[in-house]
């Protein structure tokens, strides 16, 4: 059990100890010369910080706080504005109160208040602001109260227990109207008349491929060709939309968590007029994620979204997501360690049915996209994004201190450009973001008529053509 003289030393601030330990030497002065008045002054000035320990260790207090976050959920990049009601709910005035309000890292420093004298059942209004850094679930408080001497030589500390929640979603930004789903927003009778009054010699066709409904064959271009080939049917948007979002640690560059708010160590390179570009490929993703399935949800797209540990589901359980229960899910998501994209693919493929999927991968290659390429291999067209992740490399918010060599780059760009070949070759679309990319552009894109490459994808359906 603590001694009251420990407790009084534990108790001392900074200036307490420094004038203890003044008052100390003076004592010892004044009793080797002799000096009385010396050993008089380094008496009182040792029972200085003892007063003040007991007058701090026999006031009582009782105080409540009540938060309120305006908003309580807001994009990355934006501030909320917290009031912070203190009330005095002892029966006697307040003393000197030094409150500390703890606020994580990712939102900026810790705002710290003097309140002196609040008289008994008196209430006062603190007020201070958060800057949304970094996406998560962010607590406010608890707040910690100091009872601190009118000479500042001791202080007496007690941590409250509440505290208010913060949500930091991705932000959402505006697509262009020429978007994949700009022009197919109308339904699946509308589609299916639009392509129905184009006539038998017009209808859009492509070669067969493995796993294609045979009663979708176009005999009469077939007979044309030589070849097996298949009517072409675009799935409306509105029906159903799955995104697939790449969280794998080892495809990004992470930024580190540690990086105060609001602060950078160089320029960060993005979009024109962003001032809050994405700090790295996964925020991007994420942040693409956001936008799209926000765009598409809408449009009423049935909206499912999976990433690769798994499918997001929304608050009520198994389904469709909202657009609210899209940023809320996506405001958590983190990079992986999973090493492979097989769990997320399996699910999207699974989710999405027939309908379209929209894949935002990180660093990927020919080998990560044979899965997706199988998987899909319906008359669907679906879409691809791959990351530039090198491109994030010189915004200097990469993970660690050293980026990857000049030989990484290239064979990172040169797997990128054959993954994307491959998937355009299985009558995917394909767009590459860089980190000036805005979402808008790779948007706009992907909405440009589909250019397949002259290779052939045979060998991804073990031989079969």
């Amino acid at each position: 059990m603590p001694t009251p003289a420990s407790r009084v030393l534990s108790s001392l601030t900074v200036r307490g100890r420094c004038v203890v330990a003044g008052a100390v030497t003076l004592l010892l002065v004044g009793a080797l010369l002799g000096e009385r008045p010396l050993v008089q002054l380094a008496i009182f000035t040792l029972a200085l910080p003892l007063v003040s320990a007991l007058t701090v260790a026999r006031e009582r207090f009782r105080l409540s706080a009540r938060r309120t976050v305006t908003p309580p959920r807001v994009p990355r990049g934006e501030t909320a504005d917290v009031v912070l009601e203190i009330a005095n709910a002892d029966t006697r005035m307040g003393g000197l109160w030094v409150l500390t309000e703890h606020v994580p890292g990712e939102l900026g420093t810790s705002p710290v208040f003097v309140v002196e004298r609040l008289a008994a059942g008196a209430r006062t209004t603190l007020r201070y602001r958060v800057h949304g850094h970094r996406r998560g679930r962010h607590t406010l408080g608890p707040l910690r109260l100091r009872l601190v001497d009118p000479f500042g030589l001791v202080e007496r500390g007690a941590v409250g227990a509440d505290s208010a929640p913060l949500l930091v979603v991705p932000r959402v930004r505006p697509l262009v109207a020429g978007g994949p789903a700009g022009g197919q927003g109308r339904g699946g009778e509308g589609s299916r008349r639009s392509i129905a009054v184009q006539g038998e010699d017009d209808v859009s066709t492509r070669e067969y491929r493995h796993g294609d409904d045979l009663r979708k064959v176009h005999w009469r271009a077939t007979a044309r060709t030589g070849e097996l080939m298949v009517r072409l049917e675009e799935r409306p948007w509105r029906a159903q939309a799955t995104l697939l979002l790449d969280t794998r640690a080892r495809a990004h560059l992470v930024a580190p968590h540690a990086r105060p708010a609001g602060r950078t160590d160089r320029p960060r390179p993005g979009p024109a007029g962003d001032d809050a570009p994405p700090l790295d490929s996964l925020e991007w993703v994420v942040e693409a994620a956001a936008s799209i399935g926000t765009d598409l949800a809408r449009r009423g797209a049935t909206l499912r979204a999976v990433t690769a540990t798994g499918e997001l589901l929304p608050s009520a359980g198994r389904g469709q997501l909202s657009a609210e229960d899209l940023l809320d899910r996506l405001a958590g998501v983190g990079p992986s360690r999973v090493s492979g994209l097989d769990i997320g693919v399996e699910q999207a493929c699974r989710a999405a049915g027939e309908g379209p999927v929209v894949c935002l991968l990180g660093a990927v290659g020919p080998d990560d996209v044979v899965s997706l390429i199988r998987g899909r291999s319906g008359p669907t067209t679906d879409l691809a994004v791959l990351t530039d992740i090198e491109s994030w490399v010189d915004t200097g918010h990469g993970r660690g201190h050293r980026g990857p060599s000049a030989a990484s780059r290239g064979a990172l760009a040169a797997q990128r450009e054959e993954a994307a070949t491959l998937l355009r070759a299985a009558g995917w679309r394909v767009a590459v973001a860089r980190a000036d990319t805005a979402v808008a552009e790779v948007w706009a894109t992907l909405g440009a008529p589909a250019q397949a490459d002259p290779v052939t994808v045979a060998g991804l359906h073990g031989g079969r053509t």
